[in-house]
């Protein structure tokens, strides 16, 4: 099951629809609901990218039973855990790039967020730290 990030969505005062995030702070807005929920994902990316860079834990969404939610792209999602993997187990990515026979750079590129992966690359760096990837389909909202 993805994981879902809470947002709210407001009609703001030039007829755009505002979206704040639960569990972040800041903003970003969309000229409807569908673009608007567009950005957030992109918000969203943006925020975990900052807490890569700064190496900060991510924290999991809030609990949240109604409202709106978000969805990360599945590599997304895949390379956001990833990196919380990493973090769990105390693994650098220079011990990751070891365990695989990469170079440095690949490893960085596996955890960039803007930067489009390969699946196979991904299920190797997780097998590396001893995990799996599990893929499942659900029924769109």
């Amino acid at each position: 099951m993805a994981v879902s990030y809470p947002v709210k969505l407001e009609k703001d005062d030039n007829g755009t629809i505002l979206v704040t995030f639960h569990d972040y702070p800041g903003t970003t807005f969309g000229e409807d609901r569908e673009e608007a929920l567009l950005r957030a994902v992109d918000a969203l990316e943006t925020v975990f990218i900052g807490h890569m860079a700064k190496r900060q834990d991510i924290p999991e969404p809030s609990k949240v039973g109604k409202g709106e939610f978000i969805v990360l792209p599945p590599i997304s999602e895949a390379k956001v855990e990833l990196y919380k993997q990493l973090r769990r187990k105390a693994v650098r990515k220079a011990e990751l790039a070891k365990r695989l026979g990469w170079h440095l750079p690949q490893v960085d590129r596996l955890l960039d967020l803007r930067h489009d992966s390969r699946m196979d690359q991904l299920e190797k760096a997780f097998a590396a730290l001893g995990k799996r990837i599990v893929i499942s389909v659900e029924d769109a909202a």
